[in-house]
């Protein structure tokens, strides 16, 4: 296959397939041949532009992170608007996508893709390292302009935002958390950072 535009639209149509994979048959069913029989192409294809399987999942998983800058770019443009509730609920739900929490499983499952994340994330959980970054900047944000208290600690915050929405989305039955209740364990979290507001 060609280099240059043909080598993109090839990782794009696989990254694609992968996640259509992932949303129907879950981590078990993620496979290399699932995922070059559902973007339509040989499996030499796959194995052409990746070293391996683990190779593949490393990289999407890098090309999903990369839009958390998108988010991260969007909460930004919030600092100081509506409140900072509701967009701590806002982000989650774009952070928490069912594609996400996939990638997540995926990551947790296999030890390769791991090891090979290591080079691009040395601490913490993909995804997740970048994900409470991106909160731990917003709410630094929120508290330099009086939204949060001075003393308000925006890392423990973020840590504790997106540890307990990993549980929240991750934990329904049946679908996504609403919501609702997506904006009350934000609050329960932030209640006592908030000015004149004691939990």
């Amino acid at each position: 296959m060609p280099t240059g535009i043909a080598l993109r639209d090839a990782r794009a149509q696989l990254f694609a397939a992968a996640e259509r994979v992932l949303a129907r048959a879950g981590v078990s069913g993620l496979t290399s041949r699932a995922v070059t029989e559902e973007a339509g192409v040989a499996k030499g294809v796959l194995h052409r532009h990746f070293a391996d399987f683990d190779d593949f999942l490393a990289e999407l998983i890098r090309d999903r992170v990369t839009l958390l800058t998108q988010e991260t770019s969007r909460l930004e443009k919030l600092v100081g608007t509506a409140d900072v509730v509701s967009n701590l609920a806002t982000a989650l739900t774009h952070i928490f996508t069912p594609t996400a929490l996939g990638l997540i499983a995926v990551i947790s499952s296999r030890d390769g893709v791991r090891a090979q994340l290591r080079e691009t994330t040395p601490h913490g959980v993909p995804i997740f390292t970048e994900a409470t970054a991106m909160l731990s900047t917003y709410l630094r944000a929120e508290r330099g302009i009086g939204r949060l208290i001075p003393q308000a600690d925006t890392d423990a915050l973020a840590f504790t935002l997106i540890g307990t929405g990993h549980l929240l989305f991750a934990g329904e039955l049946g679908g996504l958390p609403d919501t609702d209740a997506v904006e009350e364990i934000v609050a329960s979290i932030v209640v006592g950072a908030e000015p004149g507001v004691r939990p």
